[in-house]
């Protein structure tokens, strides 16, 4: 698929679907949304008194912290690659 090229692929995430149109791989698109569910599953078995916007902002929250921590934890494994570069 080229840069400009766009699909539409439709998934369901907490029993609802939604069509995400995209240029990545509808594999890419189905993974991240299966993930997603499973996230909002994990925490609403924790919470089930969450309506779906706060489980929806719990959700995207733990994300972001997941993503942040693996960037935090990449630019650390690529300064240690320099410093082993630089000796």
């Amino acid at each position: 698929m080229t840069e400009h090229e766009k699909s539409k692929t439709i998934v369901e995430i907490n029993n609802r679907k939604y069509t995400i149109i995209g240029s990545e791989p509808v594999s890419h698109v189905k993974l991240v949304a299966s993930l997603v569910d499973q996230k909002m599953n994990e925490i609403e078995e924790h919470n089930p008194h969450l309506d779906t916007t706060r489980l929806a902002v719990l959700t995207a929250v733990n994300a972001m912290n997941d993503y942040v921590k693996l960037k935090e934890d990449y630019a650390k494994l690529v300064g240690s690659i320099a410093r082993k570069e630089e000796k």
